[in-house]
């Protein structure tokens, strides 16, 4: 190479920038494409959710465990790759800014599909159904959103979720709380006399003697709605299609029964949690 003459050295000078930038992004922890993947950070599937949302993500002996979690492992070892869950304000999930600024490959949390989210996100298909739930202490003698009003009860609600949407669309000006412990927090400190919140966090709630003991689900409100996992926009096809790919091989093979028994409890019968129906929560 030294005896040749140069004869376009721009040309040349442009080639060796293009492979140093080649040789650059493919060490140390910058982004790698896997299966036609592309993930921001080599060896790594990397999540975003907004903790806590129980029984979906919580931390437990210091990692992030949950039925979402589950769900995206599985997509994780598809590609042959670990999941990195990162913690995030969920006003940057359901606006697409956290996937739009390369903090996460994929979000998870609970997230409703809805329309507006899908303008800015691609999302997967539906992978869970979910009901929304009233929560109050079991002598309230509440059963019905109709019964808080007329009561002039004091309704929480966690910020920025469906079950809230679903409430202030029905004449409610309902306390807000940041994540879900801290609206069950408001609940047991009498902050709030009700709360609306996912039927399945609700339920995992429910599973601790304290909480059973003095409270329960007072009504069930069926929105309609169902949670999705979601892809930056138009840059990333091949994890949408892998994430299908994964929930539907997770609903054939008994997969995701067993992950749902595991975080929720029993698996209705009748097209339950995750193909077409109900309501939605943190999202």
């Amino acid at each position: 190479m030294s005896g040749r003459t140069p004869r376009r050295p721009v040309a040349a000078a442009a080639a060796a920038a293009l492979a140093l930038t080649v040789m650059t992004g493919c060490g140390g922890d910058e982004g790698a494409t896997v299966q036609g993947v592309k993930l921001i950070k080599k060896g790594q599937l990397t999540s975003c959710t907004h903790l806590p949302y129980p029984p979906f993500q919580v931390e437990q002996g210091g990692k992030v465990v949950g039925f979402d979690v589950d769900m995206i492992d599985l997509v994780a070892k598809r590609l042959g790759v670990t999941q990195k869950v990162v913690d995030t304000p969920f006003e940057t999930m359901k606006t697409g800014a956290a996937l739009n600024a390369g903090k996460c490959d994929i979000v998870m949390g609970g997230m409703t599909i809805k329309p507006d989210r899908v303008q800015f996100m691609d999302v997967s298909k539906p992978y869970f159904d979910a009901t929304q739930a009233l929560m109050a202490k079991k002598d309230s003698g509440v059963t019905s959103l109709d019964d808080v009003k007329s009561r002039k009860l004091k309704l929480g609600s966690q910020a920025s979720t469906t079950g809230e949407d679903y409430v202030k669309e029905k004449g409610f000006d309902p306390r807000s709380f940041d994540n879900s412990l801290a609206e069950l927090d408001g609940l047991r400190t009498g902050q709030v006399d009700v709360i609306v919140q996912d039927y399945p966090v609700v339920q995992g709630w429910l599973k601790e003697p304290a909480n059973a003991a003095k409270y329960a689900i007072v009504a069930n409100l069926n929105t309609g709605e169902q949670y999705g996992f979601w892809i930056r926009k138009g840059h990333n096809p091949k994890l949408v299609e892998l994430t299908n790919q994964a929930i539907e091989g997770a609903r054939a093979d008994g997969t995701y029964k067993k992950i749902y028994e595991k975080w929720i409890g029993p698996m209705p019968k009748a097209g339950a949690a995750g193909g077409a129906g109900s309501g939605g929560g943190t999202s």
